[in-house]
């Protein structure tokens, strides 16, 4: 097979077993070269800029380093604007940065927000069957987007779901809130009582649909709601 029209895979996963397992079921796909191998985000960076791969099989958690997220950003160059203006019928050997096809356990809200921020075309789970990942590859070296149905379902749920409106007094509060403060020093921290603390609390927690303060917290976070 002319190999000129194979593309070219980075794979990033800090496992080394899992590593080893995705080089031999990527190696039975003819059209995919795998060119390299990176054990950590920080790598994955480095060997992308001297392999030019087309595409990066990347992880999330990649233990001590820079996370999966921050080696998409810099992989990509926070290019995820730039991406889909590359158009979704481009060629494989184009120049530019490489996609980056996400391939993680993880499908939270907050991983699957904060990976398409950093830039990445594609989010798949490792649950996925072999022929999924395959296809994943060959519409990620396109600029085409793959998602694994449950993180789509969970994609077009926050679409349908209206982002909360939050005032700025309550935007203050739920960030005391995350910082673990109680009432008190919530109260102390942005000069009003406790009283009206506890007023806030309720129209956050009915806002946000939860009954606690960690509950808050979380959909805060998942939903990036928090201010920076």
């Amino acid at each position: 097979m002319n190999t000129g029209n194979r593309i070219r895979l980075l794979v990033c996963d800090d496992h080394a077993v899992v590593r080893a397992g995705l080089l031999a079921l990527l190696a039975s796909a003819d059209d995919i070269e795998v060119v390299g191998a990176a054990g950590s985000g920080e790598e994955a960076v480095a060997m992308t800029a001297k392999l030019k791969p087309q595409v990066v099989l990347m992880d999330l958690q990649l233990g001590a380093g820079i996370d999966g997220v921050e080696a998409t950003r810099r992989i990509t160059g926070r290019s995820a604007e730039r991406g889909a203006a590359r158009g979704a019928d481009q060629d494989t050997d184009r120049p530019g940065p490489p996609y980056v096809l996400v391939l993680t356990t993880y499908d939270t809200d907050a991983d699957i927000n904060r990976a398409i921020a950093a830039g990445a075309t594609g989010y798949l789970l490792k649950a996925e069957r072999p022929e999924e990942l395959f296809a994943a590859v060959h519409a990620a070296a396109r600029g085409r987007t793959t998602l694994s149905p449950p993180v789509a379902s969970r994609v077009m749920a926050q679409l349908r779901t209206p982002v909360p409106h939050l005032t700025d007094r309550e935007q203050d509060i739920l960030a005391q809130l995350a910082q673990g403060l109680g009432n008190r020093e919530i109260a102390r921290a942005l000069f009003i009582s406790e009283a009206t603390v506890k007023t806030h609390l309720g129209r956050i927690y009915a806002k946000l649909g939860v009954d606690t303060r960690s509950g808050a917290v979380a959909v805060a976070k998942e939903r990036r709601l928090l201010r920076d």
